[in-house]
This record gives C-alpha cells, sequence and structure tokens, in this order.
C-alpha cells in the first residue's frame, strides 16, 4: 500500500453533495481524474466529478475536486429522480476515459421494480456532459419480468481493452437464469461482456464469484457479493482484467479482493443460460490482493478501480475509491497501491 485518503463527509463542491462515488478512471490528457457518482437525481442531477490526486511511491495526496458536470439526456437536458415516473431515470455506476476520443463512456443499471422495468446501459459523454451515444445492449442484459439482471446488480464495471477497439463490462451478480445469487455456502456465475466500440458483441463469458466470506448477525441480516469494478490490465490486451469483488455482511462489514482474471480459453456463454453450468469453462482468475491485508484505516464499499502513474521504483500505481452511499457511517475513501505484474 501507498496511502489512503478520505474526503470529507457529505462535502459540497459546487452547490453538489461529493459521495456516492462508483467509477473512477485516469485522464492520459490531463493526469487527473474522473469519477462519477451514483446520485440518481435525487440530491442534484447525475453527475460526474474531476480531480487532481497526486500519487508518488512515498504517498498520496488529497483529492482536489476541479469541476463537476452534469450527465444529460439526448435532448439536453438533466436526467430526472426516479420519483418522476417517466422511465429516463439512471442508476450511473463507472466511468471511463475512450481512449480515442476523449470523452467519458459510462455505464448505469437501471431499474426493476413491479411496474418500472428501466434497462441497464452504456452510453458516452462529451466532457461537458452532452449525450454523445449509447452502445446496443446485449438482449439477455435487458430486463423483463421474468429474465435479466437482477435489481441494483446489473453494468457495474467498465473498462476499454485492445487499445480502445473493445469495451469490456461486468454484470455484477448472476441474471435470473444464470442461478440464485452468492451465499456463504456457495459462490455464483455472473458475465463479462465483451463488445466492439461500436457494440457489436463478440463474447460474453462466464466469471466465476467468490462465496460470501461470513454470515450475518443476527442470522436474519444482509449478506451479498458483487462485482464492482473491471480494469484492463494492459491497454493493447484484450483478455487480461482485473476484477474488484465486494462483500458486504451486516454485522461483520466489507471484504474487498482485487483478482486478476484471464478470459483466453473461456466458454463463451453469450448464447446459453449459466443456470445449469455444464461444460462451462469459466474465466480463470487469481487473487491479486485482499484489502484487508493492506492496514488500512477501514475497508469501506469499493467500487472503481483505476491505473495512475508508473512510479519511479517500477511498479504501476493502482487507486481504488469507495461509494459511501451518501451516508455518514460510511467513507469515501481512496486507496492507492503499488503493483507489479
Amino acid at each position: 500500500m501507498i496511502g489512503e485518503r478520505t474526503v470529507p463527509n457529505a462535502l459540497v463542491f459546487q452547490g453538489t453533495t461529493v459521495g456516492g462515488l462508483s467509477g473512477i478512471d485516469r485522464d492520459p490528457r490531463t493526469g487527473g481524474y474522473v469519477l462519477i457518482s451514483d446520485d440518481r437525481s435525487d440530491r442534484q442531477p447525475a453527475r460526474f466529478y474531476t480531480a487532481r490526486i497526486d500519487v508518488t511511491a512515498n504517498g498520496v495526496g488529497p483529492v482536489e475536486f476541479t469541476g463537476t458536470k452534469s450527465l444529460l439526456r439526448p435532448d439536453g437536458k438533466t436526467y430526472p429522480p426516479l420519483s418522476t415516473g417517466d422511465g429516463t431515470t439512471v442508476d450511473p455506476e463507472d466511468i471511463r476515459v475512450d481512449p480515442w476520443t476523449g470523452d467519458y463512456t459510462w455505464s448505469q443499471e437501471g431499474e426493476r421494480r413491479p411496474n418500472l422495468l428501466i434497462d441497464p446501459s452504456v452510453r458516452s459523454a462529451k466532457r461537458d456532459g452532452a449525450f454523445a451515444r449509447e452502445l446496443p445492449l446485449p438482449a439477455n442484459l435487458k430486463i423483463t419480468a421474468d429474465r435479466g439482471p437482477r435489481q441494483n446488480l446489473v453494468l457495474e464495471g467498465l473498462t476499454y481493452a485492445a487499445a480502445g477497439s473493445l469495451v469490456v463490462s461486468t454484470v455484477e451478480g448472476p441474471l435470473l437464469q444464470d442461478g440464485p445469487d452468492a451465499t456463504p455456502e456457495h459462490g455464483a456465475l455472473t458475465r463479462i461482456v465483451v463488445q466492439t466500440r461500436s457494440g457489436h458483441q463478440l463474447a460474453q463469458y462466464a466469471y466465476p464469484e467468490e462465496p460470501v466470506f461470513a454470515k450475518p448477525v443476527p442470522a436474519t441480516g444482509f449478506a451479498s457479493t458483487g462485482v464492482t469494478s473491471i480494469l484492463a490490465v494492459d491497454p493493447l490486451d484484450p483478455t487480461r482484467f482485473l476484477v474488484v469483488e465486494r462483500s458486504f455482511v451486516t454485522g461483520v462489514g466489507n471484504k474487498v479482493r482485487v483478482f486478476e482474471v484471464d478470459t483466453k480459453g473461456a466458454t463463451n456463454v453469450a448464447n446459453r443460460d449459466l443456470a445449469d453450468p455444464t461444460g462451462v469453462r469459466p474465466v480463470r482468475k487469481r487473487l491479486l490482493v485482499d484489502l484487508a491485508d493492506l492496514g488500512l484505516s477501514t475497508v469501506d464499499n469499493i467500487e472503481g478501480i483505476t491505473w495512475g502513474p508508473r512510479l519511479r521504483t517500477g511498479e504501476r500505481s493502482l487507486l481504488l475509491v469507495s461509494d459511501d452511499n451518501f451516508s455518514a457511517t460510511q467513507v469515501t475513501q481512496v486507496v492507492a497501491l503499488a503493483v507489479r505484474l
């Protein structure tokens, strides 16, 4: 670990409440960072932030916000809160700088409620927040009454790969047709989705989630595991990624692990359900780091990951950010690691 920094809870910046930071990416054009908030326009319109974060082999500097912009619909308006019921609300989760255009590509989870079904999406915005485009969505990621993603377990992770020619996303948890969610007794299979930058789907791969790390206290409490972010190991490599798995258990807390993943040799499961995984070869994975081993002040709800600058010692810096859920009992935390792969 290089170091960690926390952002003051409920920090007000340019008229917005900083919180819910669910994605982070380094912008090679500026050396700064872009971060997305998962505010569903409940506090202020859905938005992203830009920031400076100095990272060296000796430590990580404070998070200095430099700007914020609202994400805009194709008609130029901001996204409304869910309470309006007009079906255009969004649940932002991850953000990446398009290496070809410099636009901001972002994912959102949509909504599954008894009387409201909103599909997830991958969209791009200009640097001022203006709508740029939307990628076609694979059919099995669309939300229907009895198939597709579970509520709040959809497109949580997003990255570019193969020099920007591929857009790779992760589903946070198993689709309804892919079997039960992970529990303390067993893991689950979710999906890594590989598309061209125009949206043509090339493959989906089964990703094996770990079992939930502990049982809730009390036993009736909440326990969940999910894939919260994905990052290409090398910008030219189409098969190797870092994947963040985050678990939360009532009465116990969070566990966050980063795995190195390779899709090479894995079965393309784009056209099959995973409730019966017979014959499916999932992606290969190995543990890179368990944040519990780093001596952090706390392990919170880590949801974003990005490469930072290369260090003078030869390692690459890796930054992670936590989503505080706009809660006074959680923190917005930036963790900086030195990694040699």
